[in-house]
């Protein structure tokens, strides 16, 4: 398959809530197989940055291209990279009356054309990959936070997206399940997929980011590789982000 020059492809990107500008301006590249950390502030525009990716949310200036494709407000377009770009959200998300193993199997079966059983083989390839095939005849509540989002990321991948996307995955989890799930992330981090991760997990973004992102008052304030980026950040409003983010 061909690919487009790069998986994301932002251009003075622009969104409002009312009269707040929560993105202004916003530019910014993602290559084929990178991994990119965004972090920063409340409210500096993270989550609605991503959301723009995958078409959650609407922008009001600029442009948005996912692996070659123009997002406009015609649902053409986002038909054409539904299937490409996986999405974890803050909360789980299940669907709370199927079984984990029925989570998992409806978007390749109903959005795909996969058979039952070949969705079925799939989906338990990756319960083995995410280390909870035991839970696959279970129902969403009967799981620990941290199986569940588990479950949700392997869900995403069972539409085999060529990019994930990441919205503050561990927000919603206690302290001890927080980093069974990173430990997920970390190894899919091994597979060349494209993964945008939005996280105040700096630990886990200094060992698998490609380059890193801080945004605040809903723009790139500045970008580098982790080695600079945690060592000598160049803004001090970073300094003071990381400062503080990095004594809790």
């Amino acid at each position: 398959m061909i690919y487009a020059n790069h998986a994301i492809e932002i251009k003075n990107l622009i969104k409002w809530f009312d009269d707040f500008n929560v993105l202004n301006n916003v530019n910014l590249i993602v290559n084929h197989g990178e991994i990119v950390v965004i972090c920063g502030p409340s409210g500096s525009g993270k989550s609605t940055l991503v959301r723009c990716i995958n078409r959650l949310e609407t922008h009001d200036g600029g442009n948005v291209k996912v692996i070659g494709e123009t997002l406009t407000n015609d649902p053409k377009s986002f038909a054409k990279i539904s299937s490409d770009v996986g999405m974890v959200f803050q909360q789980f998300n299940l669907f709370p009356h199927l079984t984990v193993l029925d989570n998992l199997t409806l978007g390749p079966v109903h959005a795909l054309g996969l058979d039952q059983k070949s969705a079925e083989v799939r989906a338990y390839n990756l319960l083995e990959r995410v280390k909870i095939p035991e839970q696959a005849k279970k129902m969403p509540h009967a799981l620990s936070g941290g199986q569940q989002q588990r479950v949700a990321i392997a869900r995403s991948l069972c539409m085999q997206p060529k990019i994930m996307l990441f919205d503050e995955p561990t927000s919603a989890l206690d302290p001890e399940m927080i980093s069974e799930v990173l430990d997920v992330i970390t190894d899919l981090a091994t597979d060349g997929i494209t993964m945008v991760v939005v996280t105040h997990e700096m630990g886990f973004a200094h060992k698998v980011a490609n380059r890193m992102i801080f945004m605040d008052e809903g723009r790139i304030v500045e970008e580098g590789k982790p080695s600079m980026f945690f060592k000598n950040p160049k803004t001090d409003r970073c300094k003071t982000f990381l400062n503080q983010i990095l004594k809790h």
